[in-house]
């Protein structure tokens, strides 16, 4: 059987923390990490570590390495000079602000797990395999055999039985076996705790002193979770692209997607249908962005801006149903974001409700047509970014 994995990079189905704070989860329910430090200034590195060192950038996406963003340090200097050159990057939209700096370990094997959500089934799902450190989905894909696959019931929990048959699969006996449960059981812990949709260790290292220890860490919590979980900082700890940053900072929803289409409603449902909208005539959306009921046109400024600074983005549909959301506003933001960045792309806008009429007669200097449904509106942009006039 193939195995599935349920988290990807794009888009995401929760907040993805950054590898130092999985691993400070982790370490507080009994799982060992590497020694080191993390910081947000190359003159916070101090002589306090023992080097060699590895100087590893903070982002939330897999594949640094390749990226050049995991480099070893000899000394102080080479730490500070690495940390420097990583610190203030934006790679894939993610500003780099933390740098995390960890002494090596004397490894003796690697194995990879990890506990994810099984949608599919309704369970929780344990994904390990004696063969870790490595791509694990390769090793799904061309060793199947090497992948152990174990479901359990959330109101059931984690049964010892199946810890145990995880253990054998693994071949770890003696001493070692007990301490490998712990670092189930704490994953286990996390998982709950903090609402987590994935926690996967990968390597988990068993060192020459017969220690398990994470080496790289992931973890995803439930985005609507996130108010229990007051120890998560979300800007400094999270997976927010400068975009999302901005957008949390102006005070309205916005969540990047893989399209090219660009979306502002007020409301989360009407965005949605928004999105299902496009989709249904063939577009594809780039992302959710609700300024919410009675937004005032600072905020519909900010958003439209974002979107118009998007490159990826081909055209903006904006769709407004005002109750308290006021249509003269929306058009004085739509206005003041076109005289500060102009119109780089083109812009389609459905508006009805609340000052409707004062709304369209403000925008129509701009020479941007008003629609009255949000179908004919999709339509037109469709036609526009295919350029076929079908």
């Amino acid at each position: 059987m193939a195995v599935k994995f349920f988290y990807s990079s794009n888009p995401r189905y929760g907040m993805r923390l950054l590898e130092y704070k999985g691993k400070d989860l982790l370490y507080k329910y009994g799982v060992e990490k590497p020694r080191g430090m993390v910081i947000s200034s190359p003159d916070q590195i101090g002589q306090g570590l023992k080097y060699p060192v590895f100087v590893k950038a903070q982002v939330p996406f897999a594949g640094r390495a390749k990226m050049g963003l995991v480099k070893k340090a000899n000394n102080a200097d080479e730490a500070r000079a690495i940390a420097k050159e990583y610190l203030g990057k934006v790679i894939q939209d993610f500003p780099i602000k933390k740098v995390l700096l960890e002494e090596g370990s004397p490894i003796k094997k690697e194995y990879y797990i990890s506990m994810t959500v099984d949608r599919t089934n309704e369970r929780y799902l344990i994904l390990a395999s004696p063969e870790g450190g490595i791509d694990i989905e390769e090793v799904a894909k061309e060793h199947p055999e090497k992948i152990f696959r174990g479901g359990f019931h959330p109101f059931a929990g984690l049964r010892d039985y199946l810890v145990n048959e995880l253990i054998k699969f693994m071949g770890i006996q003696g001493a070692q076996a007990k301490e490998f449960a712990k670092v189930v059981y704490a994953m286990y812990q996390v998982m709950m705790d903090y609402d987590a949709e994935l926690v996967e260790i990968n390597p988990l290292a068993l060192t020459e002193d017969g220690k398990f220890i994470a080496i790289d860490v992931k973890i995803m919590v439930d985005d609507n979770a996130l108010f229990r979980h007051g120890d998560i900082n979300v800007e400094e700890e999270g997976d927010l692209t400068r975009e999302e940053l901005e957008a949390r900072a102006a005070g309205f929803h916005y969540v990047e997607l893989p399209g090219d289409i660009g979306i502002i409603g007020n409301g989360a449902g009407l965005t949605m249908a928004t999105m299902d909208l496009v989709k249904e005539y063939g577009g594809e959306p780039a992302d959710f962005l609700d300024i919410g009921g009675g937004a005032s046109r600072d905020i519909v400024k900010s958003a439209l801006t974002l979107l118009l600074k998007d490159a990826r983005i081909k055209a903006v549909l904006i769709n407004i149903f005002g109750g308290i959301t006021r249509g003269d506003e929306v058009a004085y933001g739509v206005t003041e974001a076109i005289r500060e960045v102009g119109v780089s792309k083109p812009i389609f806008i459905r508006l009805k409700g609340t000052n409707e009429e004062e709304g369209r007669k403000i925008l129509a200097p701009l020479n941007i047509k008003i629609y009255d449904t949000a179908e004919e509106a999709v339509q037109d942009l469709m036609k526009a970014i295919r350029g076929d006039g079908k």
